[in-house]
């Protein structure tokens, strides 16, 4: 099954304030679901006998902020951040790419995570995903068990890999190059 027919699949079990877009140009098509469908929409996917998604590939997130001014002018997006979630179905044998989009921050509230429901209940591999993608991006799984950083250290100030992180001059007494 293709992601135009999965799409349309979708909007029939779900309404087009859940299912939000579908882009088959990109090179892996995908599906933008509601931050707050996420859950409902990926156990649906895991469990209709139509679609069987058992496997999560991968989880994560991407920043989408442009901080050139010159470059800017060009740049076609909304500051936002999104999370991938890359699905495969072992026994039908094809993909799917689902995005939910959140704000960079929580009620523009410079400092508040976003948040998105965690998938680690459907997919169990996806607690690792997430806690990764908490740690370097910033974005708050609601029900992760265990969310915490993976990478940094507990007391690490901000989120590595978004695109306005400034690197600490010191850490514990040591300076950066």
């Amino acid at each position: 099954m293709n992601t135009k027919e999965i799409h349309g699949l979708l909007l029939n079990q779900f309404d087009d304030k859940r299912i939000l877009e579908l882009n088959t140009e990109a090179t892996d098509p995908w599906i933008e679901v509601s931050a707050d469908s996420i859950l409902e929409v990926a156990r649906f996917v895991k469990t209709d006998e139509r679609l069987q998604f058992d496997h999560l590939n991968d989880l994560c997130g991407v920043d989408y902020l442009e901080l050139d001014p010159k470059k800017a002018k060009k740049f076609d997006h909304d500051p936002h951040l999104e999370v991938v979630y890359h699905l495969y179905s072992y026994s039908l044998k094809h993909y799917l790419v689902l995005k939910v989009k959140l704000p960079r921050w929580k009620n523009d509230e410079e400092g508040k995570l976003p948040e998105v429901d965690s998938v680690s209940s459907i997919w169990a591999i996806a607690d690792w995903h997430e806690r990764e993608t908490y740690d370097l991006m910033g974005i708050h799984f609601s029900n992760h068990p265990n969310l915490r950083r993976i990478l940094c250290p507990e007391d690490w100030v901000g989120h590595g890999l978004r695109k306005d992180y400034s690197f600490p001059d010191e850490y514990h007494g040591i300076r950066g190059c």
